[in-house]
């Protein structure tokens, strides 16, 4: 079950002043939301901003590709709040003859997948795209107002003056791949990030204010505790844990990586879930793509699996599967191929559509595992030396088991 966090009145209003500030929302504008009002995204990053600034909201009471465009075109926002799951549905529907039948000048959220970022914008004729990072329970934001070629993908833009008046307050800690622990040095301090390099977020707290800053999760001291770090630079300092990894570039661009969690690690590599399905979830014949690791016999680590929903008019045995596997080994790195497909009716969301990938996970890749709960999804498999995906069964994995067959 989710952790509940606990968030004082003091830190809605700073939020609501701060989204309004950025977004320069006045009276007459308009935001449209689909989101959930119980979640801290339509919440805090919609409905308490619009309260400060005097603007409106439109709400579509639930989302579905019939009615959203419909309502968007109805409403007369300028404005949409989104979350990357929602545009990627869009981006994979069937075109409507309202999607550029409205008034939206601006999109605003987070979560816009690279594949999506711009084919969203050029077809719904949304001109700006301001990505968010943040979370409920975190200590630091990042925006990215974004019109162009040089920030797109990225959630936020960090330049010599930032650097300078943040002063070290935010910084990305080298992680180890196999434990995700942060890495310290010999002198038992942490190490930082270098660029291009994945890290976890880390954001400074006066210790004197930690109880302001974070209250924690409700009844649950245990949980709050590990989002705390001491001695991380000098001893006596305190860091919070953002639990998100991030790379830097050396143009100052800010990538979301993954969160912690949301990794694995095969052939003696960090593999980042959100990256694969990026690229997997780019081919003609996808309309959706969850990746995750499995345990399979034999071997170290987890392999990637993605589970993929085929676009319209496409059935497993229509599917390329030597195109896909050409594709993906022609993008990916070797050892970030999946090496199993699960090709499935749909993808479980969230309420905020995110996807849920621990029941996919704890199934595994296991013919008979799966087939027990019920489904009927269709399992595949790149043998070593293959270059085309192959129906995976239950002798296979016997053999893999046997140590017959291996990864």
């Amino acid at each position: 079950m989710p952790k509940a966090t606990m968030i004082t009145a003091g830190r809605w209003i700073n939020t609501a002043r701060a989204v309004a500030l950025y977004l320069k929302l006045k009276p007459g504008d308009k935001m449209y939301t689909c989101l959930p009002l119980y979640h801290g995204a339509g919440q805090g990053l919609c409905t308490v901003p619009s309260i400060f600034a005097g603007s409106a909201i439109a709400i579509g009471r639930k989302f579905s590709h019939k009615t959203f465009w419909p309502g968007v075109f109805a409403s007369g926002a300028n404005r949409l709040q989104y979350v990357g799951e929602l545009c990627r549905y869009l981006v994979n529907a069937p075109a409507h003859p309202l999607e550029r039948e409205h008034r939206l000048e601006e999109a605003w959220g987070n979560g816009m997948r690279p594949d999506v970022w711009e084919k969203f914008r050029q077809r719904f004729n949304i001109p700006v795209i301001h990505e968010l990072y943040a979370a409920t329970d975190g200590t630091g934001s990042a925006y990215n107002r974004n019109r162009g070629e040089f920030g797109r993908n990225a959630i936020t833009i960090r330049g010599s003056l930032w650097n300078h008046w943040n002063d070290g307050g935010e910084v990305r800690a080298r992680i180890d791949p196999d434990t995700e622990d942060i890495v310290r040095g010999s002198d038992g301090f942490v190490q930082r990030s270098g660029v291009g390099e994945p890290g976890e977020v880390l954001h400074r707290v006066d210790p004197a204010m930690k109880e302001a800053v974070f209250h924690g999760y409700f009844d649950n001291s245990a949980a709050s505790e590990k989002r705390w770090m001491n001695n991380v630079f000098k001893r006596g300092d305190l860091y919070f844990r953002s639990g998100d990894v991030m790379r830097q570039d050396a143009d100052g661009r800010v990538f979301f990586v993954d969160r912690l969690g949301d990794t694995f690690r095969w052939r003696s590599e960090n593999v980042s879930t959100n990256e694969v399905a990026d690229v997997v979830g780019n081919f003609h014949q996808i309309d959706e793509c969850n990746v995750y690791g499995v345990s399979v016999p034999n071997a170290d680590g987890r392999c990637g699996c993605a589970a993929i929903v085929l676009s319209a008019g496409v059935t497993p045995q229509t599917l390329d599967l030597a195109g896909l596997a050409q594709y993906a080994t022609d993008r990916l790195p070797r050892y970030a191929v999946p090496l199993f497909l699960r090709i499935t009716p749909e993808l479980s969301y969230t309420g905020t559509f995110k996807i849920q990938k621990g029941q996919a996970k704890r199934e595994g890749v296991e013919p008979d595992v799966i087939a027990k709960t019920g489904s009927k999804d269709v399992l595949y498999w790149l043998p070593s030396g293959a270059t085309s995906y192959q129906p995976f069964t239950q002798e296979d994995w016997r053999a893999l088991r046997d140590g017959r067959e291996k990864l």
